[in-house]
């Protein structure tokens, strides 16, 4: 849902990418950026401190705007690459799994339900891994997808309801891995 919010957004989208591409850093360089802010987060939510979900939510936001830049940074740039988008992909899924991580340990929701929402949380990835495999494009396909995903844990566990969010996170992924199987089987060609 929020990729199909870029589209309005692009000359703004463009505009914060030429800001960071200034810096003449790479886009890995933000991509790994991103990732230190969602580990730090993972470890604020795994150390379960007062204020931790204030904290930890309040991380997770910048380290998504740091998964916004790195594209934007390669597309104003013009270095885009196969390195650059299998190292994003790779280190958003080790964000996302060490999120769920750190809320588990800081015992902010029931286990099974952190379980779910990460398992739930890779399929909806492996699904449009799987996709694009076979030339089928789920980009923006699905009410789940990873942004909305972190936004409900970030933005719900601030405000001091992080189970809710586990369960939030569930519904959604679950949702959006039969939106997307239901597209890939009806455009795949035989």
């Amino acid at each position: 849902m929020l990729n199909n919010l870029r589209d309005r957004l692009k000359p703004s989208l463009e505009r914060i990418g030429r800001g960071f591409a200034s810096t003449g850093l790479s886009p890995n360089f933000w991509t790994s950026i991103g990732l230190v802010f969602a580990i730090a987060s993972a470890v604020v939510y795994g150390l379960g401190m007062e204020l931790g979900l204030i904290i930890g939510g309040v991380l997770l936001l910048v380290s998504g705007f740091f998964d916004m830049v790195d594209g934007q940074v390669a597309r104003v740039t013009g270095k885009t690459s196969q390195k650059g988008s299998y190292l994003d992909s790779m280190f958003d899924k080790i964000a996302e799994v060490a999120i769920f991580l750190g809320i588990l340990i800081g015992g902010y929701a029931e286990p099974y339900l952190v379980f779910l929402a990460i398992t739930l949380s890779l399929l909806v990835s492996y699904a449009r891994a799987k996709s694009d495999a076979i030339n089928v494009k789920l980009q923006g396909v699905g009410i789940g997808e990873r942004a909305e995903r972190l936004l409900v844990i970030a933005i719900i566990g601030i405000i001091g309801f992080m189970e809710l969010a586990v369960i939030i996170v569930v519904v959604i992924a679950g949702i959006t891995l039969i939106q997307r199987m239901i597209v890939t089987a009806r455009n795949i060609k035989e």
